[in-house]
């Protein structure tokens, strides 16, 4: 699996063979509380509290993103794509808005066009160079910084500050029989998979990362998580 050396404990638990038997202990708690998803009180608590002081410090990079896409386009600031949250309820998962405003109809287009291109869409969700991603768009991506205004989905309780990676119900296909274990905790602004290579892991291997952490889910993990994301992000690890 493609880790940093860093995450390489992380990365040998979430291999197959190891997860198919890992303690379901987790899984069960979660269960025997239906309402309440994966780290309970003591993880919303550490989501408000952190969620708060990131947005106070972030302040001013916010308002300056802000100025700088009005400038530069006249569309919608954001763009909230339904995801599936916790217990299988939708929400809309709030991103600076990185795509032209038709984009449904330029990726229909293009798909139509590039069969291969399509095919790896269908199966990973996700294309390299994506025709409708802005210039300015592509460089957010790049630093993560059009997903800050998640921040508002982890105050609402609909998103963590980290979890699984938020999917829209179609992909819930890929994950069989861990999609109890997808359902079982809030998504995650950040995660395992966005620090153990992003988009150059295979969906397998995220689907696997995310089945860990939710068995696994201690508050030492969302801690160190929360301190990789840092330099996973500075760095640009497996960013598309």
């Amino acid at each position: 699996m493609r880790t940093i050396r860093a995450q390489r404990d992380f990365a040998s638990d979430c291999h197959p063979s190891l997860a198919a038997n890992t303690s379901l202990a987790g899984l069960h708690r979660a269960r025997a509380k239906r309402d309440a998803p994966v780290g309970g009180m003591a993880k919303r608590g550490l989501d408000v509290t952190l969620a708060v002081l990131g947005l106070l410090l972030l302040a001013p990079l916010i308002l300056a993103l802000v100025i700088v896409l009005k400038l530069t386009d006249s569309g919608p600031l954001l763009y909230g794509h339904r995801r599936v949250g916790f217990g299988g309820r939708e929400f809309r998962c709030w991103k600076f808005r990185t795509m032209v405003v038709n984009g449904d109809a330029v990726l229909e287009q293009y798909l139509r066009k590039h069969p291969a291109k399509a095919a790896l869409w269908y199966e990973q969700r996700k294309l390299v160079d994506d025709p409708r991603v802005t210039p300015l768009g592509a460089v957010l991506r790049k630093l993560s910084l059009d997903e800050l205004p998640q921040l508002l989905n982890v105050l609402t309780g609909e998103m963590s500050l980290v979890g699984p990676r938020p999917v829209v119900r179609a992909e819930l296909d890929h994950y069989a029989t861990s999609t109890r274990h997808y359902l079982a905790a809030r998504p995650g602004l950040s995660g395992l998979w966005q620090i153990s290579g992003r988009s150059n892991t295979t969906y397998m291997e995220r689907v696997q990362m995310d089945r860990f952490y939710v068995m696994k889910w201690n508050p030492w993990m969302d801690l160190r998580i929360i301190f990789m994301t840092i330099p996973a992000v500075a760095l640009s690890r497996g960013a598309h």
